[in-house]
């Protein structure tokens, strides 16, 4: 892999430096821009049509139309023939990419196809400029190189990739888009490319890791989560905690959502790396980011960490107490920064930990909270409406008030049934499942009990979980026990397995 990477690093500089390549990968009677197109197949966009972003029309409308995209650039040199973000176009476009290369236009005959077929269809208006909501600038300037070569500008999208390129020379994506729109402007020729090469290129690893990446990129920008919505396992959050992260591993993609009394909000997003064999953790080694609802537990200062980390890293408590109770093992998963030479790592490439942009990374170090930002890991993350997740929490509200009510009573054989036998708690002090109930009871003294700062964290994997946090302040008292409980659901009933006294 290292090899091959230099390799590509070597090629693509060589380009950089002086426009054309001294020694190309295929004789100099092929056509060098349809070889590098051919090579980072998908990578560079449609028309703007297939950028087109509606939370109204959700991804079926996406998929359609960045299909109507792919008709108007199917006559242009190595262009996309359908929506990166349909599984047939990928495959249609893996298998015609060669063919259409072949054909090998001149480059004012394809541009002028593009603008001709952007003509005849009106291009559809372009996601908005916050669409990628405070990415890091590289990528959002990537995505205007994106957009202007789709429509046919490409001269504007080569000036824009330059610069890009100089201020993030570490950015290898963002280089080899360069190359290849450099490429675009030698002169072409009439014999046909060298289909060995490009078939070598095309199956370059490095090469499909930078198709990988910009697909989910794009994906990103065109799939966004519908205005006001929030993830499903957010159902309440305390105020306490001012912001929130939800990793969707599919979208290969980051959310920051911003905490007021006006509920959550997503204020940004960024591209990220997961483990090298997926996600769903399962045993320390197994390089797999793991599925759940955790916490920042610490900030680790970058000048105690190799360079491999880059700005900094984040821990978070896997594994929490619902992976102990399944088995789970393995630790030390980070939310960490890229090398120096790396400014972002390929979707599924790291031993298990969440890796970001050293950019992105510095802006969310910012704004976590220590012990009090929730980090929700997901296959893919759902949607819903803050009415939907009240709705949800109402049974687990009626659960959690009711083991309160029951504790106030000194009923202990009535609260002994909010816990499950192996129940357990972490603190000074340990108990299990048979004594809770009495040190309840002996702890609340009949009084009163006021909840304040409630956190709902709803995790479905098999089982139905919920991680509650809140404090809790008796009749005639000041302060008292800030508590995360972890409650599992047993048919209808909600049951008490573990539970950590914070402070």
């Amino acid at each position: 892999m290292a090899h091959s990477q230099g390799k590509r690093r070597r090629l693509v500089a060589d380009i950089v430096r002086h426009g054309r390549l001294k020694n190309p990968p295929f004789p100099r009677r092929g056509n060098l821009l349809a070889a590098l197109m051919t090579a980072s197949a998908l990578m560079l966009a449609a028309p703007s049509a297939a950028f087109a972003s509606s939370n109204k029309t959700g991804s079926a409308k996406a998929s359609s139309s960045g299909a109507k995209a792919g008709k108007s650039n199917t006559g242009s040199r190595g262009a996309v023939r359908a929506s990166s973000g349909s599984r047939a176009s990928a495959k249609e476009a893996r298998g015609g990419a060669g063919k259409s290369s072949v054909q090998a236009k001149g480059k004012k005959a394809a541009l002028a196809e593009t603008r001709t077929a952007s003509a005849a269809k009106p291009a559809r208006k372009a996601a908005p400029a916050g669409s990628i909501q405070e990415a890091s600038s590289a990528e959002a300037r990537l995505i205007s190189v994106y957009e202007m070569f789709g429509r046919g500008q490409a001269r504007p999208a080569l000036a824009k990739a330059r610069d890009l390129v100089r201020d993030y020379p570490n950015f290898q994506l963002a280089q080899l888009v360069y190359g290849d729109l450099l490429a675009a402007q030698l002169p072409p020729t009439n014999s046909l490319p060298d289909t060995a090469g490009i078939a070598k290129m095309r199956g370059n690893p490095a090469m499909s890791e930078l198709h990988e990446e910009s697909r989910r990129r794009l994906q990103a920008l065109r799939e966004r989560p519908p205005v006001g919505t929030v993830p499903s396992q957010f159902l309440s959050l305390s105020t306490k905690s001012r912001y929130a992260i939800a990793v969707d591993a599919s979208r290969s993609r980051l959310y920051l959502l911003e905490n007021s009394d006006k509920g959550l909000k997503l204020v940004a997003d960024y591209y990220i790396s997961v483990g090298k064999s997926g996600t769903d953790k399962l045993a320390e080694g197994d390089a797999r980011t793991p599925l759940g609802v955790y916490y920042i537990t610490s900030r680790l200062d970058p000048r105690s960490l190799k360079d491999f980390y880059g700005a900094g890293a984040l821990p978070i408590n896997y594994p929490n107490p619902y992976d102990v109770r399944r088995g789970r093992t393995g630790g030390g998963i980070w939310l960490h920064g890229t090398p120096p030479q790396q400014f972002a790592r390929a979707p599924l490439a790291s031993d298990g930990c969440v890796v970001m942009a050293n950019p992105d990374l510095k802006q969310l170090l910012r704004k976590v909270q220590i012990g009090a930002t929730p980090v929700v890991t997901a296959r893919s993350l759902q949607w819903i409406s803050p009415p939907q997740a009240e709705k949800e929490a109402q049974t687990f509200t009626n659960a959690i008030t009711a083991w309160k009510d029951t504790r106030a009573s000194g009923n202990e054989a009535q609260l002994k049934k909010f816990y499950l036998p192996d129940f357990q708690r972490s603190s000074k002090k340990p108990i299990d499942g048979n004594s809770a109930p009495h040190d309840e009871v002996e702890y609340a003294q009949g009084k009163r009990v006021q909840f304040k700062d409630m956190s709902y964290l709803h995790w479905r994997d098999g089982d139905d979980t919920m991680v509650a946090t809140f404090g809790e302040v008796f009749e005639g008292e000041k302060s008292g026990r800030t508590r995360r409980q972890y409650w599992l659901r047993q048919g209808s009933e909600w049951k008490l397995f573990h539970e950590e006294i914070l402070g």
